[in-house]
């Protein structure tokens, strides 16, 4: 038997290509869609794994949450417990005290009126200092104003002495005068 080979026909090749290349379309087709499924169920089972992990924590988040309030409630009571016990002691203290204070009251009252006292006593012995040196400069004034009345005295007794003095100048020269005038009174009888 011998092998009859046909060449294809251009239009076959046309026929067989179209359908073959279909064919190859289709099944890229669906293989992307089921490739595009497995990525989106990769992906779901990703979030469900993740959402399972997020559950988780939020329950031990919840879990440690609730032990973080109990414990916050415990140490505020603890620290409540600490205050009572420390005012019980300062409140003991106190009261041992309390006698001790009523004296110390009593001597801080005694001090202040000491202290009203001493501050009389410095606000009088100023005003006496004052006072002194008052008087002692009234005295000073005195002094002085008699001196000037002195001063005025002498001024006045010194210009009346200028006056006299002035007289007796003239007085001289009168008298001299005088003289002279006897003297040439007498020559003129002689002549």
């Amino acid at each position: 038997m011998q092998h009859i080979h046909v060449q294809p026909t251009p239009l076959r090749l046309s026929l067989a290509s179209r359908a073959h290349s279909s064919t190859l379309q289709r099944n890229t087709t669906h293989c992307n869609i089921l490739q595009h499924t497995a990525t989106h169920c990769n992906t779901m089972q990703y979030a469900a794994t993740q959402c399972n992990t997020m559950q988780h924590n939020a329950t031990h988040c919840n879990t440690l949450q609730h032990t973080a309030t109990h414990c916050n409630a415990l140490q505020h009571t603890a620290t409540h417990c600490k205050t009572l016990q420390h005012t019980a002691i300062h409140c003991n203290a106190l009261h041992k005290i309390t006698p001790h204070c009523n004296t110390l009251q009593h001597v801080a009252a005694h001090c202040n009126t000491l202290h009203r006292t001493e501050i009389l006593c410095n606000t009088l012995h100023h005003a006496a200092t004052h006072w002194n040196a008052l008087q002692h400069i009234a005295t000073h004034c005195n002094t002085l104003q008699h001196t000037g009345t002195q001063y005025d005295t002498l001024q006045h007794t010194a210009a009346h002495c200028n006056t006299l003095q002035h007289a007796a100048a003239r007085c001289n020269a009168l008298q001299h005068t005088a003289t002279r005038c006897n003297t040439l009174q007498r020559t003129a009888k002689h002549c």
